[in-house]
This record gives structure tokens, sequence and C-alpha cells, in this order.
């Protein structure tokens, strides 16, 4: 395997804001072949996530901070060119943690990658990284166990045109719930409310968000699920119903934030609606991801949910693309293409 090499994207510093090229190391290796017990990998898609801002960071979190120096952490799918392990045959499609990288070699059953197989006669390989992934299984634990979503409440989504908001939307209406969405921009909107049915959407961006909701919630919000976190959590509190659950998916607006992040000044109406805001990881369900995926499966074979993906080709583009998250520039699940299938 010493003619074919390896190009990587390392962290070289701690991104302070929007991650800059001056964060990022460029490497290249030869690609190792596996030993005994290993497998090949070759990348063929890698999942931008907004996850991924927080891995850059020092401090105490649910998982350890990348390493500087180190490849950068990120699930992809890819193909097996070489297996000296019982798991997995050259051919096979698989899913894990393979990092920002073209090649991967490593343990078939190391708990980092935890590589599965996956089969793309049953979905494409795109949707594997959307609604069959990490994607889909937050929107559906965090709104199944979280939430607690019941036929006839409404449930509101923030990032609602982003992967795992136009999940929670989808799921929540196959669920029977009115859905409300909260975008960025008319397109978005349009999109969630016209492909996806929605009920509504409100574009933060054009008119009040305490307005909207107002108008498309007039009895309160049963469940919200939080992707951005700031003002947008902080004005829905306001509308929340009597024991409603809020979902703090994610904080995409403060990511970036280089000022201390400022908690909500409306967090008593959890008091006096005897509501409940609880936090969710996705890795604390991996035992039941394919019960998600099973039921999933079945709403995308029945045409009651699409999985949109919005794929950035070209390996070298990884800097660029992954800021589009937190640009607002993504419709749908961000995707790198780093290889053709």
């Amino acid at each position: 395997m010493d003619n074919i090499i390896n190009h990587q994207f390392r962290l070289a510093a701690r991104p302070v804001g929007l991650p800059k090229d001056s964060d990022w190391q460029r490497s290249a290796e030869p690609v190792r072949a596996p030993a005994d017990g290993e497998v090949l990998v070759q990348t063929l898609y890698l999942s931008l996530d907004p996850a991924m801002r927080g891995w850059m960071n020092e401090g105490k979190s649910y998982i350890p901070p990348v390493a500087l120096g180190a490849v950068m952490r990120a699930g992809g799918v890819g193909v097996v060119l070489q297996s000296r392990a019982d798991q997995f045959q050259p051919g096979d499609y698989v899913m894990g943690g393979l990092g920002v990288q073209e090649y991967w070699t490593g343990p078939a059953n190391d708990r980092a990658a935890a590589l599965v197989r996956i089969d793309p006669q049953l979905a494409p390989l795109t949707t594997w990284l959307n609604t069959l992934g990490m994607a889909g299984m937050t929107a559906y634990f965090g709104l199944t166990e979280v939430g607690q979503a019941k036929a006839g409440e409404t449930v509101v989504v923030s990032g609602a045109a982003g992967a795992v908001g136009m999940a929670v939307g989808q799921i929540a209406k196959n669920l029977g719930c009115r859905v409300v969405g909260v975008a960025g921009g008319p397109e978005k909107c349009g999109f969630v409310v016209r492909e996806l049915g929605f009920d509504a959407c409100i574009d933060y961006k054009s008119g009040s968000l305490k307005d909207g909701l107002k108008q498309h919630c007039p009895d309160g919000v049963d469940v919200y699920f939080d992707n951005v976190g700031g003002d947008i959590l902080d004005t829905v509190l306001t509308r929340l119903r009597m024991h409603a659950r809020v979902v703090i998916c994610g904080a995409i607006s403060q990511y970036n934030a280089t000022a201390p992040m400022q908690g909500p000044s409306n967090y008593l109406s959890l008091l006096v609606n005897r509501a409940r805001m609880e936090g969710m990881v996705v890795f604390d369900y991996a035992a039941r991801y394919g019960e998600a995926a099973a039921r999933m499966g079945q709403w995308l074979r029945a045409g009651t949910m699409k999985s949109k993906e919005d794929v950035v080709e070209g390996f070298e583009r990884f800097p660029e693309a992954l800021n589009m998250l937190f640009e607002g520039r993504n419709l749908g699940k961000l995707l790198l293409k780093v290889a053709e299938a």
C-alpha cells in the first residue's frame, strides 16, 4: 500500500470564533496495510456536524476533545478495501468514526471507530449518514425519549432546515403532532413546509419570532426541540404550555461566540409551567439505534419521511464546507464527498 497516499486534516490550533484555515494542518502519509484483525477502509462521504465545533475546544464535555495534531474526528461511510478480520470482507460498505482522512486502517472492533456494516440496497449511502445515521438517531431519541412527544401535541423545532431539525419535524408528524419549525430565510421555511409537511415555519430573519409563535402556537408549545440556543431558546420559553418539555440538543448560534455564553433570562417559565428542560446526547442510546433505524426505515419506504442531503464535493474543501454549517449555508444534512462509490 506504500504507493497510496492518505491525505488528512489535523487540528492545528484551538479555534477562537469561526474556525480559520490556520486552525487546520494538511498532512499526507502512506496508507498502512491492515495487520491481523484489522481492516483498510476508503472514505467515501464524511458527515459534517455542528458538534464537531465543540470537539475542538478544551474543557469537560460528553466526549474528550480532539487532541492538537490529531486527525479531526468525524463520522463517515466507506468501503472496505482489505480485511484481515472475520467481521468484514472487501467490498463491504461500513459506517463509523473514520476521521477527516481519505483512508482508515485499524482494528475491526475499534471502539472509537465503531464500524458497522451498512446495506446500500436498503438506502443510499448518504441516507446512512443522515436519517439512518447520527442526525436521525438524535432526532428520534431526543423527541421520543427526552421530549416524550405525543399525538395531538404542538412541537416546535429550531434549526428546522438542518439535518436534525428536518428529522425531528418529520418524526413528530408521523407521531401525529402539529409541527412548527424555526429557520432562517424563505427558502428554508418554504422547503420544510412544502416538501416535508411541517404545519408552519417561522422565518426568524424576516419578522418577530414572538409574534410568529403567537400566531402558529396560539395554545402554547408542548415540546421544544432546541438546536440553536441563544435568543431563540429564550423566546420559546415564554410560550411553554403546562408540563412542556424542552430538549436541549445543541446551540449552534453560540458555538463560535468569543464572549461568555449567556443563559436564558426566561427560565422561570419552567417553574411557572412545571416544565422540564433536559439535555440529550445521542451516544447514550447507542444500544437502541437498530430500533430507531427500523422505524424510520418504514417511514422512508412509506414516503412519510424524506432524507435531504447537501453534498459538497472535494476532500480539500473540508474547512470551507464545515463553516457552511455555522454560516447557515446548508439545506439539509451537510456531507463532504471524498471519493466515488
